[in-house]
C-alpha cells in the first residue's frame, strides 16, 4: 500500500501518517474540547437544570450525520470534504464553493471560540494581567507554527492533548459519582427548565439550547478532510467515526448530568469555565488550578485540529480547482499546505478579535448545521454514482432524518441571537466575493 496521497500538479503529495489508533484519538480529540469546557454554562442559560437534554438530541442528531459522512469518505477518500461531495452530486460549482467557504469559516469559528475560551476563566485562575484578545491572538499564530511543522507533529500533538482533557472529563465523572454516593447535588434540578411551564416557549428554549450544544459535537466531520493522509481510510473511517461520536456522546451526556446536579444552572451561564465551577462544588479535593491547565490543553486541542482542518480543506479545493491553485502550494521539506495555513489564520486573527465564546460557538454550530442538512441530501443523490471498491452503506432512513433534524436546529424555532445569522451572513458574502475574484483571475488566464 502506497504510504503517501497522490500528486497534483506537480507538487508533492501529502503524507498517509494517520493509521487506525491514531485517527479514533484524532476524532474523540476534535470533538472533545472547547464545547464541553467553555460553553456548558451558555447552554444551561437556555435551556435550565435539564442541561442533559440539549446534549442528549445533540448526540443521536450527530450520530444521524455522522453514519452520512462515513459512507462519503468510504465512496470518496479525499481531502475536500462536504465541498467534493456537494460538487460530484449537484455539479453547481458556485454551490460547491459556498459549502467549502463554510465549512472553513466554521472550523475557524471554533478555533477562535476556542482562543476566547482559553483566554477566560480558565487562565484566569493564574493571572489576568495580560489583555484576554492579545493572548487569543498570539494562541492562534502558536497552533499556525505547529502546523507549518507537519502532520505528523500535529496529530501526536493532538494524541497527547486528547489524553489531557479525556483525564478532565473523568475527573468530573469522579466528582458525580462521589456525589451520588454521598447524597450530595440537587436532582431535582435535572427536570427543571429555565422557560418554564410547556408551549412555543419551551420548545424554543430546548431547540436553542440544542442548537449551541451541537458546537460540542462538531469535530467529526474535521477528520474526512484528513483522508488524503490516513492510512486506508474506506476501512478505517467507519469505526473511528462511531468509536468517536459514541465515546465523546456518552461522555457530554454524564458530564451534563453532573453539572447540573452539583450546580445551579445560573451559576454555570455566568462562568466562561463552568466545569471549573463543578470541581469548586463537587466535594473531592481536586486542585482547581490543576483542572484548569487541564481545560487550557483541551481548547488548545480543538484549536489546532480545527486550524488543521480548515487549512487541508484549502489543499483539497485548490486541487479540485475550485480555489486558486496557490492554495494548493506544500512545503517540500514538511510536505504541509503553507498558503492554506497562513490563509486560515489570518482569518482565525480577525474572528477571535471581533466575537465572543458564544457567539462564535454559535455560529459555528449554524454554519454547520446548513451544511451537514446538504451533506445528507449528498450521500441519497450518490447513490447512483457506483465506485470500484467496497465501503460502508448506511440505511436511507439515517440521511433523510439527518437533513430534517439539521434544518430545524437551523431554522428561527432555534432560539439564537441576532448577530449570529449576521456574522454567518458576512462571512459567506465574504465568500462570494471571493468566488468572483476567483472566476475573474480563471477567466483572464483563459484569455492569455
Amino acid at each position: 500500500m502506497s504510504t503517501t496521497a497522490e500528486p497534483a500538479g506537480g507538487e508533492p503529495a501529502l503524507k498517509r501518517a494517520i493509521g487506525p489508533k491514531l485517527l479514533i484519538l484524532f476524532v474523540i480529540g476534535d470533538i472533545l474540547g472547547t464545547g464541553i469546557y467553555a460553553t456548558t454554562g451558555n447552554v444551561a442559560g437556555k435551556v435550565g437544570g435539564a442541561l442533559w437534554l440539549p446534549f442528549a438530541i445533540g448526540f443521536a442528531v450527530a450520530l444521524l450525520t455522522a453514519a452520512s459522512y462515513v459512507e462519503l469518505v468510504g465512496k470518496y477518500p479525499k481531502a475536500a470534504g462536504a465541498a467534493l461531495y456537494t460538487q460530484k452530486a449537484f455539479n453547481v460549482p458556485f454551490l460547491t464553493f459556498i459549502i467549502a467557504f463554510m465549512v472553513m469559516c466554521s472550523g475557524l469559528s471554533s478555533a477562535s471560540a476556542a482562543a476566547r475560551a482559553f483566554s477566560g476563566d480558565y487562565l484566569g485562575e493564574f493571572t489576568d494581567a495580560v489583555p484576554p484578545t492579545l493572548i487569543a491572538i498570539l494562541f492562534i499564530v502558536a497552533l499556525a507554527a505547529l502546523n507549518l511543522r507537519g502532520v505528523s507533529e500535529s496529530v501526536k500533538t493532538n494524541v497527547v492533548l486528547t489524553l489531557v482533557e479525556l483525564t478532565g472529563l473523568v475527573v468530573i465523572l469522579a466528582i458525580g459519582a462521589y456525589a451520588v454516593f454521598s447524597g450530595e447535588g440537587e436532582p431535582a434540578r435535572l427536570g427543571e427548565f429555565q422557560a418554564g411551564g410547556t408551549g412555543y416557549a419551551l420548545l424554543t428554549s430546548v431547540l436553542g439550547a440544542t442548537a449551541l450544544g451541537f458546537f460540542a459535537f462538531v469535530g467529526f466531520e474535521d477528520s474526512v478532510n484528513m483522508a488524503e493522509e490516513t492510512q486506508d481510510p474506506a476501512r478505517t473511517f467507519p469505526r473511528a467515526i462511531f468509536i468517536g461520536v459514541g465515546v465523546t456522546g456518552t461522555i457530554y451526556v454524564l458530564v451534563a448530568l453532573i453539572s447540573s446536579l452539583l450546580v445551579d444552572y445560573r451559576v454555570l451561564e455566568d462562568s466562561s469555565g463552568p466545569l471549573l465551577e463543578v470541581v469548586k462544588a463537587g466535594g473531592l479535593d481536586f486542585p482547581p488550578k490543576l483542572f484548569a491547565l487541564i481545560a487550557l490543553f483541551a481548547v488548545t486541542n480543538s484549536a489546532l485540529i480545527n486550524i488543521m482542518m480548515a487549512s487541508r480543506l484549502c489543499y483539497g479545493m485548490a486541487n479540485e480547482r475550485i480555489l486558486p491553485r496557490a492554495m494548493g502550494k506544500v512545503l517540500p521539506r514538511r510536505r504541509t499546505p503553507v498558503v492554506g495555513i497562513v490563509f486560515v489564520s489570518l482569518l482565525a486573527i480577525g474572528l477571535v478579535s471581533t466575537g465572543e465564546i458564544e457567539g462564535l460557538g454559535d455560529t459555528t454550530s449554524f454554519l454547520l448545521l446548513c451544511v451537514f442538512a446538504v451533506v445528507n441530501v449528498t450521500v441519497l443523490v450518490l447513490r447512483k454514482d457506483r465506485v470500484d471498491h467496497h465501503h460502508f452503506r448506511t440505511p436511507t432512513i439515517l440521511p433523510v432524518l439527518g437533513a430534517i433534524s439539521a434544518l430545524i436546529l437551523a431554522s428561527p424555532l432555534a432560539d439564537r441571537s441576532s448577530d449570529v445569522y449576521i456574522r454567518a451572513g458576512v462571512l459567506v458574502l465574504l465568500g462570494v466575493v471571493l468566488w468572483g475574484v476567483n472566476k475573474l483571475v480563471l477567466r483572464a488566464r483563459r484569455e492569455d
